[in-house]
């Protein structure tokens, strides 16, 4: 009996894992189909594309898994002769890289208080911050305008990167990490003398690394991918919007390189994925220490 459970449950396994790379093949069939399409010449991506929305309903689209030549076109049209793919690429790296020094500066200490001091009104402070967390931006777009145009912030860079400076999902996700570690080890390091900073930057950080390894990656794809904060803020500003909020404009415009552009915009958001992988996995459980 137990080795007819035990095969049944290596064949349930085996079924489960069958059942998921299916699901992670079909998930990553786009992903391929983009970087073959990267190797077309911009002559045949721009043929191929005039074709969209010619097709029967009911016969299968024709889709090209080779090109008639390999060319690396595409990618020097972005990256030598148009830098315009390549400015826009680096206003999304500045926007990026300023809003994740500013979360990293503020959103862990924010946590660290919400979770380790008891005040008068924090429990209130932390609804609030629950409920933002659920408002969509649509709703909270209108007094963000009018508080960056009071400030004078509006079609600035700021104004784009100042409200990310405190994001209240990751505020949550830490603080529910940091409320879940035993006071012990706080009390073990006040013994030793340490006060709350020392606290904060000796036990609290290095504790919370998978948790703020999964805020930092799932961060990074948020503001890699801004389109409405810059299509609202920038409104009068075009050149300081990102690559995310013309790559539409350049695929509708079919000029031959928008899947060599799609490559150049994924990788940095794929090697950030693989590299804090681990931490997105066991941070985001935000388990127990034991």
């Amino acid at each position: 009996m137990a080795r007819l459970k035990r095969k049944g449950r290596r064949g349930h396994h085996l079924a489960a894992r069958l059942l998921l790379a299916l699901v992670a093949v079909v998930i990553l069939i786009p992903i391929a189909v983009t970087l073959i399409y990267s190797f077309f010449s911009p002559a045949e991506i721009a043929e191929f594309m005039k074709t969209r929305g010619s097709y029967d309903a009911t016969a299968w689209m024709d889709a090209r898994l080779s090109p008639r030549m390999f060319s690396l076109e595409q990618y020097w049209k972005i990256l030598v002769v148009d830098t315009s793919v390549l400015r826009m690429f680096a206003m999304s790296g500045f926007y990026t890289v300023m809003i994740l020094l500013g979360q990293a500066a503020f959103v862990p200490m924010m946590a660290y208080a919400l979770s380790r001091f008891r005040f008068r009104g924090r429990n209130a402070v932390f609804a609030g911050i629950l409920l933002l967390m659920l408002l969509p931006y649509q709703v909270t777009m209108v007094p963000n305008v009018l508080t960056l145009r009071r400030l004078g912030l509006l079609n600035t860079v700021w104004a784009v990167i100042l409200p990310m400076w405190f994001a209240p999902f990751y505020i949550f996700l830490l603080r529910q990490f940091m409320a879940s570690l035993p006071d012990e080890i706080f009390e073990a390091a006040q013994v030793d003398g340490a006060g709350a900073i020392r606290c904060y930057f000796h036990v609290a950080l290095p504790v919370c690394r998978p948790a703020i390894g999964a805020a930092l990656a799932l961060s990074f794809a948020d503001c890699w991918n801004l389109v409405e904060q810059p299509m609202t803020y920038l409104s009068a500003r075009t050149e300081l919007q990102p690559l995310s909020v013309m790559f539409n404009q350049l695929v509708s415009e079919s000029s031959g390189v928008e899947f060599a552009g799609a490559v150049v915009y994924m990788l940095p958001a794929l090697f950030v994925y693989l590299y804090f992988l681990e931490d997105i996995l066991s941070g985001i459980q935000l388990t127990e220490l034991k």
